[in-house]
């Protein structure tokens, strides 16, 4: 899926989404395997990763199959205060690649992929296409580190839904469908946002379909293992704790 209009109320809508967590976690994995220079982020969307990335002084690129999250992502570092300092400590390069066979000039010392984004590629050889590029753009050593949805998340989705928000500036209605078989779940949200901060502003509506698949944790781990990769190891939602049937979040840790 490659977000459209629904790039520019993103960060807006994912504001409560747990960044701090996402980045404490890579960093104790690159703490526990080596701290990495050069780091690659597969669906890096509008930034919210890779930006604190760059000002803690790493060279990353972020990689997207959305240009217009790229756009947003691009003027969101322009309009951070740390802007003007960027480039003494950290560097980013945005690439506009589709994750399943991306490919950069040179192997990068870790690669990372997080809020689900392994979730939306829906067919298995898509999951197996993304690791074997993924092996191949790291170097000897390097880490591999991605979080996915737990099968039963994407139950519950369907389970407690419908999901609606109402803010002053955007609202939403979300409704999901879900194949058991395919264990995919179709979310359908219809979104309302308003087009300027004058008090009469009216609001623009626009739909937006995304579909996510759960894969079997077994399952992932034997790919990336035939893929190359060494050490492969499950944790559950942020923690260094074994994956189980009741986690949320599945991450995972690759060697190569």
């Amino acid at each position: 899926m490659s977000y459209r209009k629904f790039a520019y109320v993103y960060d807006e809508l994912m504001a409560d989404m747990p960044y701090p967590d996402w980045l404490r976690f890579v960093r104790e994995v690159w703490d526990k395997y080596g701290m990495p220079r050069t780091v690659a982020e597969l669906g890096c969307g509008t930034g919210s990763i890779t930006i604190p990335l760059v000002n803690a002084g790493f060279q990353v690129t972020g990689i997207d199959l959305s240009s217009d999250m790229l756009s947003v992502a691009k003027d969101k570092l322009e309009s951070t205060p740390q802007g003007h300092r960027l480039f003494q400590n950290g560097s980013v390069n945005w690439v506009c690649q589709n994750m399943t066979h991306w490919m950069l000039p040179e192997p990068v010392d870790s690669v990372i992929s997080f809020c689900d984004c392994l979730n939306y590629l829906t067919e298995p050889e898509y999951i197996v296409d993304t690791f074997q590029s993924t092996y191949k753009g790291l170097k000897s050593g390097g880490t591999f580190v991605f979080d996915v949805h737990h099968p039963q998340t994407l139950r519950r989705y369907d389970e407690e839904q419908p999901f609606m928000l109402d803010e002053r500036s955007v609202s939403y209605l979300w409704t999901c469908e879900y194949d058991q078989v395919r264990t995919e779940i179709e979310h359908h949200l219809t979104i309302f946002a308003r087009a300027g901060e004058e008090r009469n502003a009216l609001y623009e509506r626009f739909e937006e379909t995304h579909v996510q698949r759960s894969y079997d944790p077994e399952w992932l781990k034997t790919e990336l293992i035939k893929a190359g990769f060494r050490d492969v190891h499950c944790y559950a939602d942020f923690e260094w704790v074994e994956a189980g049937n009741d986690a949320s979040r599945l991450f995972f840790v690759a060697i190569k």
